[in-house]
């Protein structure tokens, strides 16, 4: 069957789709996601989000990942490649036998670590994209703060590349796919950290981070027993002549 897909960003929610996701999803014939593991809290937010829009929600099981702790650089992308050719197989059953319009609900935005638009990619479908709302924009209104600085950039990366991006010179770093917030070494730059932003279990916290990084472990560990779940990233600056370089 001849089948088109529609990736569509829809921020944290249902309370963050936009008008135009709305009238995209709403013309789809079904959503299609990923059920990770036995119990998926986040699926459910999927759901509202196809429920609000009348669309059908089609689910699959999630391949496995390796997430071995120690994996190198060659083994995690090794690891995210396997699992990223055993989701496409599984996404393809599925529309190879439906057909139709489909969408894929991608939490955020589509272009911030998510491999969605590459896997549709590979589908070999015709395709469009429509923008979410970033967790990044979400942190910077809730601190109500601008993510950089005068005339200076901010960079963003992962809790896993963040002190090798500190050591290369950032002092501005939102950092996003974190798994805890290791802090050590970070204590006089300041921080504006976020959990859950506008959805069950929000939590902010900003401060110097010396002074701060006990509540926000406090915070974190809330908003997982609230949601059942916990989504965090954080912005993270470096003190005027940046004496502190995380890397203590």
């Amino acid at each position: 069957m001849s089948a088109t897909v529609r990736v569509l960003g829809f921020g944290m929610g249902p309370q963050h789709v936009t008008p135009e996701v709305a009238t995209a999803l709403a013309g789809c014939d079904y959503a299609l996601a990923v059920q990770k593991g036995d119990e998926d809290p986040l699926l459910a937010v999927r759901q509202a989000v196809a429920d609000a829009h009348g669309v059908e929600l089609v689910v699959v099981r999630d391949p496995e990942r390796d997430r071995s702790p120690g994996l190198d650089r060659a083994g995690y992308e090794g690891a995210v490649a396997d699992w990223y050719a055993a989701r496409l197989a599984a996404y393809r059953s599925v529309i190879d036998a439906r057909g139709g319009t489909c969408a894929f609900l991608v939490w955020g935005d589509p272009s911030l670590y998510d491999g969605t638009i590459r896997i549709v990619r590979e589908l070999g479908v015709d395709f469009d994209v429509l923008p979410g709302i970033s967790a990044p924009q979400v942190l910077a209104a809730r601190h109500r703060v601008v993510l950089h600085e005068v005339g200076q950039p901010v960079h963003v990366t992962t809790a896993r590349r963040l002190r090798t991006d500190v050591a290369a010179g950032q002092r501005n770093v939102v950092v996003m796919l974190t798994a805890g917030v290791d802090l050590d070494g970070f204590g006089d730059w300041a921080i504006w950290w976020g959990a859950n932003l506008g959805g069950v279990g929000e939590r902010l916290v900003s401060g110097r981070v010396a002074d701060v990084v006990g509540e926000i472990e406090a915070a974190r560990a809330e908003a997982r027993a609230e949601a059942g779940w916990v989504m965090d990233l954080f912005l993270l600056r470096a003190p005027a002549g940046g004496a502190d370089d995380g890397t203590a």
